[in-house]
C-alpha cells in the first residue's frame, strides 16, 4: 500500500480499531529483550519489519514502533555536510533511506523546519515510516497559542506547509515546567489534540514535556493521551515510589525518551567522519543505547545526522543488552563527564535522573 492509497477515513478506522484493543505484539525480539506474552502479532503487520530490528508496543496505539526510533533534532549537521560535500537535502535523504533499510520505522520531528525536511525526505515511501511531529515554537509554550482554536490553525499550517494531509502522532510541547500552565491550558490543548483525532488529521496524540511530576498529572487525569516524550539519558533510572513508569503501565501510554545522549555531552569528538574520536563515541552511544533498552517502556529517540550514526544504532539494538560490570563502570564513568559537560542550559536534564 502506498502513501497515496491511505485516505485519511481509513486512518480514522484504523486508529479507531487500534484503541478498541487489536491484538498485536511480537511473540519474540532480537537482542535478548524478554518477549511481551500478553500481545501476539503477526511481523507482517509491523510497518517496514525487518528481522534484525526489535520491535516495541507503544502503548495503546497499538502500534509497534523500532527499539530505536529518529529524533528531528539535527544538531552538528554542520559538521557531516562540511566534511562530505553533501547538500542538506541529499543528507537528510540518505539518514531516512538508511533509517528505512535497517528497519527503523518512526521519524519525530518538532520544529517547523524539521517536519518540513523530513516530510521531504519521506516523499514517496510514507508508507515506510510513522511520522510524529509538533509545531513547538506555535504550541502552548507561547501565550498565543493556549487555545484550542489557536492549536488546531497551529496545526493546520503545518501539514499544508509540510504537504501532509495527516500525521500518525502529533504531540504538544509544552512548557518546562509544566506545572506553568493552567489548569484551562490544559484543558485546551487536550481537547485540541482531541478534535486533530477525530478529524483524521492525527491518528494518535500526546504531549512532551521536562517536568515528570505534571506529566504524571497529565497522564492520570487525561485518558485521552495515548503518547508521552520526556527526557530519558543513559543515567536515568526509575525512582522507588510513585514513579512516572507506574502511570505509563496503568494508563498504558506510551513513551519515547529524548536527549538520550545528554544533548551530545556524552561524546569526545564533534560526530564528523573521520574525528579521532568516531570509534570511541560510537562505542559511547551504544553502550548508552543497551543501557537505556533494559526498560522495555521507552523507546529512545536519538537525533542522528548520518547513516552511520543509524547503523551505530542498529547495531546496539543487536548487542548483549546487559551491560557487564566492565561496562557499567565504564559508562558510569562517562555520564559523570557528561554531566560535567552539560552546558548551562541543559543543567536541568539532571533532574531527570530519577522518574
Amino acid at each position: 500500500m502506498t502513501d497515496k492509497q491511505i485516505t485519511r477515513r481509513e486512518f480514522v478506522r484504523d486508529s479507531l480499531a487500534g484503541a478498541a484493543g487489536i491484538a498485536v505484539g511480537l511473540s519474540a525480539v532480537k537482542g535478548g529483550a524478554a518477549a511481551e506474552k500478553k500481545h501476539e502479532v503477526d511481523t507482517k503487520k509491523i510497518l517496514n519489519y525487518n528481522a534484525d530490528m526489535e520491535y516495541r508496543r507503544l502503548g495503546k496505539t497499538g502500534l509497534w514502533v523500532s527499539a530505536v526510533a529518529m529524533g528531528g533534532h539535527w544538531k552538528r549537521f554542520d559538521k557531516i555536510l562540511s566534511a562530505t560535500g553533501k547538500t542538506f537535502e541529499q543528507n537528510c535523504h540518505e539518514i531516512v533511506s538508511r533509517c528505512i533499510d535497517v528497519g527503523i520505522n518512526y521519524i519525530d520531528a518538532c520544529t517547523g523546519a524539521e517536519v518540513e525536511a523530513y516530510s521531504k525526505a519521506l516523499a514517496g515511501r510514507r508508507d515506510k515510516m510513522y511520522l510524529g511531529l509538533s509545531y513547538c515554537a506555535r504550541e502552548v509554550r507561547q501565550e498565543e497559542f493556549r487555545s484550542k482554536r489557536k492549536l488546531l490553525e497551529s496545526l493546520d499550517m503545518l501539514l499544508k506547509k509540510s504537504k501532509q494531509e495527516y500525521t500518525d502522532l502529533w504531540r504538544i510541547t509544552c512548557m518546562a515546567p509544566g506545572g506553568d500552565h493552567t489548569f484551562n491550558t490544559c484543558c485546551a490543548l487536550v481537547e485540541a489534540l482531541e478534535k486533530a483525532k477525530k478529524d483524521g488529521k492525527a491518528r494518535f496524540v500526546g504531549i512532551s514535556s521536562h517536568d515528570r511530576r505534571w506529566l504524571k498529572f497529565m497522564i492520570e487525569c487525561f485518558p485521552q493521551l495515548e503518547v508521552v516524550l520526556f527526557p530519558y539519558t543513559a543515567r536515568t533510572k526509575k525512582v522507588p515510589k510513585d514513579s512516572l513508569f507506574d502511570a505509563l503501565k496503568k494508563s498504558d501510554v506510551g513513551a519515547f525518551g529524548i536527549k538520550p545522549f545528554a544533548n551530545n555531552s556524552l561524546f569526545e569528538g564533534s560526530s564528523a567522519p573521520y574525528d579521532p574520536h568516531a570509534e570511541e563515541d560510537d562505542r559511547r552511544a551504544r553502550l548508552a543505547i543497551r543501557h537505556i533498552l533494559c526498560n522495555s517502556l521507552i523507546i529512545p529517540i536519538p537525533g542522528l545526522v548520518s547513516p552511520h550514526q543509524v547503523d551505530n544504532v542498529a547495531k546496539a539494538v543487536k548487542e548483549r543488552r546487559e551491560l557487564d560490570l566492565a561496562e557499567a563502570k565504564e559508562l558510569a564513568k562517562v555520564m559523570d563527564q557528561a554531566w560535567a559537560k552539560l552546558p548551562e542550559n541543559y543543567q536541568w536534564l539532571k533532574n531527570w535522573e530519577y522518574v
